[in-house]
C-alpha cells in the first residue's frame, strides 16, 4: 500500500513539474486554398513534440483529429462573432456547448482544451474601435457559459491582444516607461481585472520582425537573441533583444496597474520567410531557434528573472489565402511549407543540435508534376500590355507575393514573372487545362521552371482537387466508352 502511495505521489510530482516547465506551442491557421489532411498534421505535431496548439476557430475536422491526443488546445472565437456573443448569452452558451462540452472531457476520445481565445487582437489600432465595446461582455458571457457547463476550473477564457495596447519599443524604448494606451486604458484594465479574478492569463502577440519592418533605422541585431552589442540601458538593466524589452514593457504596464504577478502567455511570435527583404529562411531560423533556446532556458527576462515564458510560435504552415494588407510576408510565417515540408532545421528542445531537423507531414499527395508557363513561341510577337493584363489577372486571384521586392522570386525577368504568375493561378485552379490559356500566352510543360532561389510549386491534391480529378477521369472514360460504342455500331 505504501509503495502504491509513493508511486502515486511520484507521478503527481512529475505531472506538476511537467506543467510548470516552459514549453513551445504553435499556431495552426487554415487560411489556405489547399488544406493538408488534419489527421496528417496532428501526426506531424506529435512527431515533432508539439504539446500545445492554438486554433483560430472551432474547425470540426481539426478538433476531431486532435481527439484522444495529449496536445493542449487554445480554441478561438473569431472577431466577427464578438458582437453576437456580447449581446446574447445564449449564443455564447450554444458555442460553448457545441465546441467545448462535445470535446473537453477526460478519457479516450477527449480533447485537452485549456483556453478559449475570445477574439484575436480586437483592440488593434487598424480596426478603428470596431470591437472595443463587444470584447469584455463577450469574454464574460463565454466564461460564464464555461462555468455553467462545469468546465470553469479546467478551461479559461482570455483575449489575445496585440502589443500595441501598451507603449512599444518603437514609441518609447524603455520598458520601465511601459503603460497601456491612454484611449483604451480603462477598458484594458477592466479586462485584466476580470482575467485576474478568474485566474486566466494575459495573452499578447509580440512581433520583433514588425519592429524591423516598420522602421528602416531599427538595429537589426536587436531583433535577434545573439546579443545586441550596444544594448538598451533602462536604469541598471541592459536589454540585448527587443523581445525581452517588449515583454517587460508589458510587465511594467501590468505592475503599474496593480497586477505584478499576472500570468502572461505569448500568443503569437515568429519570423516570416518570404515577402520582404528581411523575411528569409536564414533570419527565420536564427530568430526562432534563438527564441526557443531563450524561453526554454528558464532565465526569464530582466523584469521577471527565472520565470517560465509560455509561447506559441507563429505559425505552423504557410497560408496562401491570408490578407496581404499588412504586407506580402503575411502568407509566409510558417515553419513548414504549404505541403508540410519543414523550411529549415529547428531543434524544438532548445539544444541547438544542427543534425536534428523537423519531421515533415507524411503521405502528402500532389497533383501531376506539370506547370503553366509563358509560351516561348509567342514571346517575340506578344502584346506587352496584354501580357501585363494577364499577369495582373493571375496574381489578383492567386499568391504572387514571392515576386515582390526583396522576395525569393524577385530576380526573375519578365518571362519568369509571367510564368510564375501563370503557374500560381494554374495550380490554384487544380491544373485545369483551360486555366493555362491566358489569351493564348500560356502553355503546359513537364519541365520544372524552378531555379535555386525561386520554387514553382505543384499544388497538393486535397480532397476537393482529388474529387475534381476523379470526375475528370470518369468523364474521359465515359467519352472513350461512348466513342467505342459508336464505332462498333458503325462497323456492324
Amino acid at each position: 500500500m505504501e509503495k502504491r502511495v509513493e508511486s502515486l505521489l511520484l507521478l503527481l510530482l512529475l505531472f506538476a513539474a511537467m506543467n510548470s516547465s516552459s514549453s513551445v506551442g504553435v499556431n495552426w491557421g487554415t487560411m489556405a486554398t489547399h488544406q493538408l489532411a488534419a489527421e496528417s498534421v496532428v501526426e506531424m505535431l506529435k512527431d515533432n513534440g508539439f504539446d500545445k496548439v492554438k486554433l483560430f476557430e472551432a474547425d470540426e475536422r481539426i478538433l476531431e483529429a486532435l481527439r484522444g491526443t495529449h496536445i493542449q488546445v487554445m480554441l478561438a472565437i473569431p472577431n466577427y462573432m464578438l458582437e453576437q456573443m456580447s449581446l446574447d448569452s445564449d449564443a455564447a452558451a450554444s458555442w460553448v456547448e457545441a465546441n467545448l462540452t462535445a470535446y473537453a472531457y477526460p478519457g479516450p476520445g477527449g480533447l485537452n482544451i485549456r483556453y478559449v481565445a475570445v477574439g484575436n487582437e480586437p483592440f488593434l489600432t487598424t480596426y478603428n474601435g470596431t470591437y472595443l465595446q463587444h470584447t469584455l461582455p463577450a469574454l464574460k458571457n463565454v466564461q460564464e457559459a464555461i462555468n455553467r457547463f462545469g468546465l470553469g476550473s479546467q478551461v479559461k477564457a482570455t483575449v489575445p491582444l496585440n502589443a500595441d495596447v501598451y507603449n512599444s519599443p518603437l514609441s518609447n524604448p524603455l520598458p520601465s516607461a511601459g503603460d497601456f494606451r491612454p484611449e483604451i486604458k480603462d477598458l484594458t484594465l477592466q479586462i485584466i481585472e476580470y482575467l485576474y479574478s478568474n485566474d486566466a492569463p494575459f495573452v499578447v502577440n509580440i512581433y520583433p520582425f514588425l519592429s524591423l519592418y516598420a522602421n528602416t533605422y531599427f538595429p537589426i541585431d536587436y531583433a535577434f537573441f545573439d546579443g545586441y552589442g550596444k544594448g538598451l540601458r533602462d536604469g541598471n538593466v541592459i536589454y540585448t533583444n527587443v523581445f525581452d524589452a517588449n515583454y517587460d514593457t508589458l510587465v511594467w504596464s501590468l505592475t503599474k496597474a496593480g497586477y505584478p504577478d499576472m500570468k502572461i502567455i505569448i500568443g503569437e511570435v515568429g519570423w516570416p520567410t518570404d515577402g520582404d527583404k528581411h523575411a528569409n529562411i536564414q533570419n527565420a531560423k536564427k530568430f526562432n531557434q534563438g527564441l526557443i533556446q531563450h524561453v526554454l532556458s528558464g532565465e526569464g527576462t530582466p523584469a521577471r528573472k527565472g520565470t517560465n515564458i509560455d509561447v506559441y510560435l507563429f505559425s505552423l504552415i504557410d497560408e496562401d489565402a491570408k490578407s496581404i494588407d499588412p504586407g506580402s510576408f503575411e502568407r509566409h510565417w510558417g515553419i513548414f511549407e504549404f505541403d508540410g515540408k519543414p523550411k529549415y532545421e529547428l531543434d524544438m528542445s532548445g539544444n541547438v543540435d544542427e543534425t536534428k531537423g523537423l519531421v515533415a507531414v507524411q503521405g502528402v499527395r500532389y497533383m501531376v508534376r506539370r506547370w503553366c508557363v509563358l509560351n516561348p513561341r509567342v514571346e517575340k510577337d506578344m502584346d506587352k500590355q496584354e501580357l501585363a493584363r494577364n499577369i495582373d489577372y493571375a496574381c489578383s486571384l492567386s499568391d504572387c507575393t514571392a515576386l515582390g521586392y526583396g522576395s525569393s522570386c524577385n530576380h526573375l525577368n519578365v518571362k519568369g514573372n509571367a510564368s510564375y504568375a501563370f503557374n500560381m493561378y494554374y495550380q490554384l485552379k487544380n491544373q485545369n487545362e483551360w486555366d493555362c490559356d491566358f489569351s493564348g500566352l500560356g502553355m503546359v510543360t513537364d519541365n520544372d521552371p524552378s531555379d535555386d532561389k525561386c520554387r514553382f510549386p505543384v499544388m497538393i491534391a486535397d480532397g476537393n482537387s482529388l474529387l475534381l480529378l476523379h470526375k475528370k477521369l470518369v468523364s474521359i472514360l465515359l467519352a472513350v466508352v461512348e466513342g467505342c460504342i459508336v464505332f462498333l455500331l458503325l462497323v456492324c
